[in-house]
């Protein structure tokens, strides 16, 4: 009788896997039978983008973190799927730093032409998940919220591919509920445009808070304040722009922090990051964990230590994003193939522990960048996918770091060679300030000179004044 494989979630992790196990088909190797619950009714996780917050229309929480106005934060090189290249995808060179319509289009467009749709119940979500010690399966409990029907189907293998970057990690501050303006966690942020005008604090001081003040810059912010809870990011802000340590208490509109300075704002956005939430799961399945990129109790960063039927995706904090979800999709895709053999609970316990030792000398995140280089390097060691050079992507990842360092408003304009082709990018036909539409046709287009020198003229809008 043949195996079966749920899959939890079709965003990139969820994606991954499918395209793993199709791709080993298609070299002649029997697979199990795959269901993949995905509870959006599309594919694509935080890619899918959705104007919605708090909850959908099925009355379920929003899944996407993602904003209207969100570029590439990284370059696209560093990503770049190693079977199936931005060459192949848009047949011509295109920009380091796409917008999020374009990863989609990219993203999208590889599983659409892997067939694997096919194995996706969309709309659908799963509720609970049991395993049997007797039977050695899972029980998989899930609502098809369009009919509102409840089922429980048996599964010899779970893959966890929800992803981490949903459950808003949320703190509390003194008088926070006197603040009479807009108040937001950037998980249900969706766009800068009307923070146009306004003094603007966000608490935080790394991802979110870095990207979504370089937007509100471009949107004509008239000032934003970062607050950071142990250190400051320290770019070379434009003058609008300031960084002060920890928020100690508001005031009505007045937020006072803990070097005595206050300032009055009219928005407030919550850039304070994520929890590891699986709702779904019993406590002595869940991955309990910070965001880190390697959390105790997952053998080779995939395998529940718990229970080795279970796996996690992507449940590390990421520098490798697409790219390492593929590495760890086929590694796990091995295992339920049987083509490689777990060890034993202890020799899982110490290579976990060997790693976490390396993952505790880590003191930079250039340090960490390697180290997760060499992560995703001894993950595809072990199967079919193809090698790439991990130590070049390390090394645009660390160019990136210090492009920002450099000219943290200016940074998404430099352009990167392509590990996989090495096809050097092209630059944009608008530089990223002055680009205030993010369309896949516009950026794609072949905009007439004079519209571009339009575009660069000191005149005009706000932001082409800066």
């Amino acid at each position: 009788m043949s195996k079966r494989v749920a899959i939890i979630g079709a965003g990139p992790s969820g994606m991954a896997q499918l395209r793993a196990f199709e791709s080993a088909r298609k070299k002649g190797a029997e697979i199990p039978e795959i269901v993949c619950y995905e509870k959006q009714d599309d594919w694509g996780g935080q890619w899918n983008f959705s104007w919605r917050t708090g909850t959908d229309k099925y009355g379920e929480p929003v899944h996407s973190s993602m904003y209207r106005n969100l570029w590439s934060n990284a370059p696209k090189e560093a990503l770049e799927f190693a079977e199936y290249t931005f060459d192949q995808h848009f047949g011509r060179p295109i920009s380091s730093y796409p917008p999020r319509a374009v990863l989609w289009d990219y993203i999208n467009g590889r599983a659409q032409k892997s067939d694997v749709k096919k194995y996706v119940r969309f709309a659908t979500v799963v509720r609970w998940v049991e395993f049997d010690d007797t039977t050695q399966q899972f029980s998989v409990t899930v609502e098809d919220l369009q009919t509102g029907q409840t089922t429980t189907e048996q599964f010899d293998h779970v893959i966890i591919g929800s992803g981490h970057f949903t459950t808003p990690n949320v703190p509390d501050f003194a008088g926070i509920e006197t603040f009479p303006g807009y108040i937001v966690h950037a998980h249900d942020f969706r766009g800068a445009e009307e923070l146009a005008g306004k003094d603007v604090l966000l608490i935080g001081s790394s991802y979110s808070a870095e990207d979504i003040g370089v937007q509100a810059f471009k949107m004509g912010v008239n000032s934003i304040t970062f607050s950071y809870r142990t250190a400051p990011m320290g770019f070379k802000w434009p003058e609008n722009m300031e960084e002060l340590p920890l928020l100690e208490r508001f005031e009505g509109s007045t937020a006072h922090f803990t070097n005595g300075e206050s300032r009055k704002f009219d928005a407030v956005i919550l850039c304070t990051g994520y929890l590891h939430h699986y709702p779904f799961l019993p406590s002595e399945l869940a991955l309990d964990s910070p965001n880190n990129v390697y959390p105790d109790g997952l053998y080779r960063g995939v395998v529940s230590e718990q229970n080795n039927g279970l796996f996690y995706l992507g449940a590390q904090d990421q520098w490798f994003t697409f790219n390492m979800f593929d590495a760890q999709a086929w590694f796990v895709r091995d295992i339920i193939l049987g083509t490689i053999e777990l060890p034993d609970a202890e020799q899982q316990r110490a290579h976990i522990d060997k790693w976490l030792e390396d993952f505790r000398q880590l003191e930079t995140g250039e340090d960490e960048i390697y180290f997760q280089a060499r992560y995703v390097r001894d993950l595809i060691e072990q199967t079919d996918y193809p090698m790439f050079d991990l130590m070049a992507v390390a090394e645009i990842f660390v160019s990136w770091e210090a492009d920002k360092k450099d000219h943290i408003l200016h940074y998404r304009d430099r352009v990167y060679r392509s590990v996989m082709t090495g096809t050097m990018a092209t630059e944009h036909h608008t530089p990223w300030l002055r680009e205030l539409d993010d369309s896949l046709e516009r950026y794609l287009s072949e905009p007439e000179r004079d519209e571009i020198e339009n575009m660069l003229a000191p005149e005009g809008s706000q932001t082409a004044t800066r």
